[in-house]
């Protein structure tokens, strides 16, 4: 990337005159000023501002910027997984050089793909790395491990440690080298093969034993099981049995999870806030014999789970102050458990709430609630569902004043048109700390007028805030695009992201916690 410097200072002295209403151009305090002459202070605040592969580009412009690509600070986080951060280690002692050079001390988080993995590797980051507190070791494509007989060292002040397992490598030689240093993890990560399982499995293989890594890491506060298809409700038993301090436990997509030891669960961990079953087997009898009123549970996701409607009831009723509720796809939460909630229970707390193609649902029964409980929601999700249109959604925008972030629509084809303009602009007048905004229609179903720019102009002059905009239209995201990258505060997504209330929710709770 060849780069003149002679242009940076040409730009800086056309941006530091300053012309009078005369047509004469008055000298700013910085004229002559150019990027070369900026403090190294500045300009590594500058630089920390790029992505790494951005900053080793930089550093071949010149030698000023080389020393300061170069500088510890802009190195704490480092993700060395081609996939995420488009850097490539070709060989481990450069990469040993790189942590005893230029990582060092200032290194906090390092993600390690299966290559780099090895016991030089970590000796080296235990020795050169002393404030090192989050890591991730990338297992996902090891056909085999290195050796790790030799390994004696390990970093000792993790605080969060996420693993990617593989489909058949087993993973406890390696972890018998390093329980003795992980005892004071507080979030762990394990990360199944959830999106490579076939329907019909011939053998399911335990390749990480989760009882013997539960004594090793008593004061886990936040535990992530996700897509793990050999956990079921013993792993579960047997976390709950040691870690005391747990605040939070997701087990999405783990299909064996059952739910028979949810009781004993909240018994044993009275600090229990998060619970995250999305894509689990609960059967209703368990939940039925949880005593929810006696727990602190604020945030529940029980999304795809074949619940029958007399659990559900029941489990709300007694849900004492819950804040985010994700039940979508679910044939039993009908108008009968929303009513329900209402009248006996206690939704007074709710901020979030998560309702994705629930069909049972009815238009009114939603409008009932919204109308009673929609001024204090920071999200609202009612995605997938044909029978909930614009025309539901001009009605409780009023209401939803305090929302944040909105997901509405369904790529399901309509037999009515949904008038974008005329949305937006009720967007504009009631949501004006709106966040994150995803319209989920199918593009037929999709009508804007020549009145489309209005429109956009007042969301973006309204919604000052607005992050992200989801948009499933070509031609009315094209318009988008040009009207606020033109103001370069925010990103403009065409095709639907995974990003749903429920991650919302938990990236302002637990930000540190679930999501890296």
């Amino acid at each position: 990337m060849d780069v003149n410097p002679d242009i940076w200072g040409q730009l800086a002295v056309e941006a530091s005159q300053v012309y009078l209403s005369d047509g004469t151009a008055a000298r700013s305090p910085f004229a002559g000023t150019t990027i070369e002459k900026l403090p190294d202070k500045v300009l590594l605040h500058i630089f920390s501002y790029l992505s790494h592969k951005e900053i080793c580009q930089m550093a071949r412009i010149c030698k000023k910027w080389r020393q300061i690509a170069y500088d510890s600070k802009l190195w704490k986080n480092v993700s060395l997984r081609p996939e995420i951060s488009g850097l490539h280690v070709n060989s481990l002692e450069f990469l040993l050089h790189l942590v005893s050079v230029r990582f060092g001390p200032s290194l906090r988080y390092i993600e390690l793909p299966i290559e780099l993995i090895t016991h030089t590797v970590l000796h080296e980051l235990a020795n050169k790395c002393p404030n090192l507190t989050h890591m991730l070791l990338d297992f996902s494509t090891a056909m085999q491990l290195h050796d790790f007989s030799e390994l004696q060292a390990f970093p000792t002040k993790l605080k969060y440690m996420c693993i990617c397992l593989s489909e058949v490598i087993f993973m406890e030689g390696f972890m018998r080298k390093i329980y003795n240093f992980i005892n004071g993890l507080e979030i762990l990560h394990l990360l199944g093969t959830y999106e490579k399982v076939e329907e019909e499995e011939e053998e399911i293989y335990e390749v990480i034993n989760v009882h013997k890594l539960k004594s090793a890491t008593p004061n886990l506060r936040v535990i992530n099981l996700y897509g793990i298809n050999f956990v079921d409700d013993s792993h579960i038993d047997a976390f709950s049995s040691n870690c005391i301090q747990l605040e939070c436990l997701a087990v999405n997509y783990c299909s064996k999870v059952t739910g028979s030891t949810l009781k004993t669960l909240f018994q044993r961990s009275r600090r229990l806030k998060c619970l995250l079953m999305n894509g689990t087997s609960l059967k209703s009898e368990y939940l039925m014999q949880v005593e929810w009123e006696k727990c602190s549970l604020l945030e529940l996701d029980i999304t795809a789970t074949d619940l029958s409607t007399e659990s559900l009831q029941d489990m709300l009723i007694r849900l004492p102050g819950l804040r985010f509720l994700s039940a979508g796809q679910l044939n039993g939460f009908n108008d009968s458990v929303l009513r329900a909630w209402v009248e006996q229970g206690n939704p007074r707390n709710l901020v979030a709430l998560d309702l994705d193609s629930s069909d049972n649902l009815s238009e009114d029964a939603i409008y009932k609630f919204l109308c009673k409980h929609g001024h204090q929601l920071w999200g609202l999700g009612l995605s997938g569902m044909t029978h909930i249109t614009d025309s539901l959604w001009q009605t409780v925008l009023p209401i939803l004043s305090n929302a944040k972030i909105l997901i509405m629509g369904t790529q399901e084809r309509l037999g009515v048109n949904i008038l974008v303009d005329q949305l937006m602009d009720s967007i504009a007048r009631n949501c004006p700390i709106a966040e994150r905004l995803e319209l989920r229609w199918d593009p037929e179903n999709l009508r804007f007028s020549d009145k489309s720019q209005k429109a956009i102009d007042i969301i973006r002059v309204k919604c000052l805030k607005l992050r992200c905009l989801s948009l499933s239209d070509g031609r009315y995201y094209e318009i988008v695009k040009a009207n606020f990258e033109r103001a370069d505060r925010m990103t403009v997504v065409r095709t639907l992201t995974s990003c749903r209330v429920s991650n919302y929710y938990l990236l302002l709770n637990y930000k540190d916690l679930i999501f890296n």
